[in-house]
């Protein structure tokens, strides 16, 4: 499939999202997104999966984020988040080995203040 038919201005595919680079607030890159999450029956996007320290890859763990707390930004060509790397250290996370429960995903909502509807 050729990129144009993989994306439009507006969409793009999930095979894209995957690996794209997350900025912090003040533009330095700080991971990238691992996976979306895709809730089953209304096909919303609800979570990214920011894989987030470490080195090279290793050592690095998993953050879930809210999707809502990512927007494109065009200019540094990734997603960029308004999440403190401060807020970052503390969130719900796992490591690359592990799974994550989502079943307590509600922590996560919790976590960063998302309303649940």
């Amino acid at each position: 499939m050729t990129a144009e038919a993989d994306e439009t201005v507006s969409l793009i595919g999930s095979d894209k999202v995957q690996g794209t680079a997350v900025y912090g607030a003040d533009g330095e890159k700080i991971g990238s997104i691992e996976r979306v999450m895709i809730e089953k029956m209304s096909g919303k996007v609800s979570y990214a999966v920011l894989s987030f320290g470490g080195f090279l890859g290793i050592g690095d763990d998993h953050y879930p984020l809210p999707w809502p707390s990512l927007k494109y930004n065009v200019e540094l060509g990734g997603y960029q988040t308004m999440i403190t790397n401060d807020q970052l250290q503390n969130a719900p996370h796992y490591a690359r080995d592990d799974e994550y429960d989502w079943k307590g995903a509600r922590k996560v909502d919790d976590y960063y203040g998302v309303a649940l509807t």
